[in-house]
């Protein structure tokens, strides 16, 4: 079945259950998912204009949900500004110098998204058309980015093997690296790694692991990347400073819309000649922002207090962990150990006829019975992230008290699904 059909069967299927957030009124969609059908295209689980009173969202579904703080408001309604692509907006040019010196580098470029910034590391690194970047199978460059590279600079991305902490397997990168002395084979450039991991449940990757890494790519004379969209969190719980963390690589991205709160952008860091060069590859993309100061002052706000925030994060999520592995025996099983920062995988046992979907759509629905014991109407909204995954993320617009009431959802949808309640 071709996946415009797919989409027509899915779009037919929807039902309607109408909710209410804090701040915002929306519907939400229940469509009759399958366990692969999981994904971006099925977390917007809100949309619409009418909600019934009384109702509590929590959105679990990532940390690029929130919403700026006040502070960040009142920075950007001040910010001092002109024009960036000129190079002369002064609220940019400070919050490059911050992320350059943070991460020791030489010098940073702000971009719209940290799609763009990788995109833009691989253009940059990889000239060549036809080269070839070295990924991992379960990366965000692969999965979620529209292999940009291909489509834009014919760069091949040829996946290893990711391993379960983020890191992976040195001895097949070390066999995918190409002789490029051949005129059969196409040049390797590049070694991409992400830290925290993705689709690892936001584990951070061992600097062990990383150095020796590095050492690989340098001795291939390959350039060497990190796609550190939440760097800070590695940072943080690991208790290693970022610019120890990214040492070793010749270019990071970073992004300050996720755990770090800010609304919009990414940060490209590296040495200012691949500065130079990548800003040049900005522009080619469109990614140009002209008085981008306005949004450029939330970031540096993210960068100065973020992190010191993030730690909080990491306990809500090891509390929200506790609870699903306790109250969830038989429906889902949640690895503790890989608990590692603000991310929870709850592995689901597709065997009792739960499916990822099916879980997150009962997430954020409710029932009569369900009110009059818990005594509210509380809707957690997950991302069906894999065909055997939900994937709940905890960011800087939580509260202890939005922390509890997930537990107490998560006691009742787990025990009724276990026919306990």
């Amino acid at each position: 079945m071709s996946i415009r059909s797919r989409c027509l069967l899915f779009c037919r299927s929807l039902s309607r259950v109408k909710v209410k957030t804090q701040s915002t009124f929306a519907t939400i969609a229940t469509p009759k998912m399958s366990a692969v059908m999981t994904g971006y295209g099925n977390t917007k689980l809100i949309s619409g204009t009418e909600v019934p009173l009384g109702a509590t969202v929590i959105d679990f579904r990532s940390d690029t949900v929130t919403k700026p703080s006040i502070e960040m408001r009142t920075a950007m309604m001040h910010a001092d500004v002109g024009d960036d692509v000129y190079g002369e907006d002064p609220t940019v040019t400070e919050l490059q110098s911050l992320a350059a010196k943070l991460l020791g580098k030489e010098a940073a470029l702000y971009v719209p998204s940290g799609t763009m910034s990788n995109l833009i590391a691989l253009l940059t690194h990889c000239k060549l058309r036809g080269s070839e970047a070295i990924v991992g199978d379960e990366s965000h460059i692969l999965h979620y980015e529209q292999t940009g590279a291909a489509q834009f600079g014919g760069i091949n991305l040829r996946p290893v093997r990711t391993f379960s902490n983020g890191s992976l397997d040195l001895d097949e990168v070390r066999r995918k690296i190409r002789n490029s002395k051949d005129a059969h084979q196409s040049h390797s450039v590049l070694l991409c790694v992400e830290n925290t991991h993705n689709r690892c449940g936001g584990r951070i990757v061992p600097h062990d692991w990383t150095l020796k890494a590095g050492r690989l790519a340098r001795e291939n004379e390959m350039k060497f990347h990190l796609d550190g969209a939440r760097i800070f969190n590695a940072a943080v719980a690991s208790g290693v400073s970022a610019s120890e963390l990214v040492e070793p690589f010749d270019s990071i991205s970073i992004c300050l819309s996720k755990g770090l709160g800010a609304p919009v952008g990414s940060l490209l860091v590296g040495s200012k000649a691949f500065i130079n060069e990548a800003h040049r590859c900005r522009k080619a993309l469109g990614g140009g922002m002209r008085q981008a100061g306005i949004l450029a002052a939330a970031g540096i706000l993210s960068l100065q207090n973020g992190p010191t925030r993030l730690a909080q994060d990491h306990v809500f999520t090891k509390q929200l962990a506790v609870t699903a592995q306790e109250v969830g025996k038989g429906i889902v099983e949640v690895d503790l150990e890989s608990v590692e920062t603000n991310m929870v995988m709850l592995k689901v046992n597709i065997e009792t006829g739960v499916t990822p979907s099916s879980l997150v759509t009962r997430l954020a629905t409710t029932t009569d019975k369900e009110k009059e014991i818990i005594g509210q109407d509380i809707r957690l909204l997950a991302y069906p992230m894999t065909e055997l995954n939900v994937r709940i993320v905890v960011h800087c617009n939580h509260t202890s008290e939005d922390i509890k009431l997930a537990q107490d959802k998560l006691r009742f949808v787990l025990g009724e699904l276990q026919g306990n309640v």
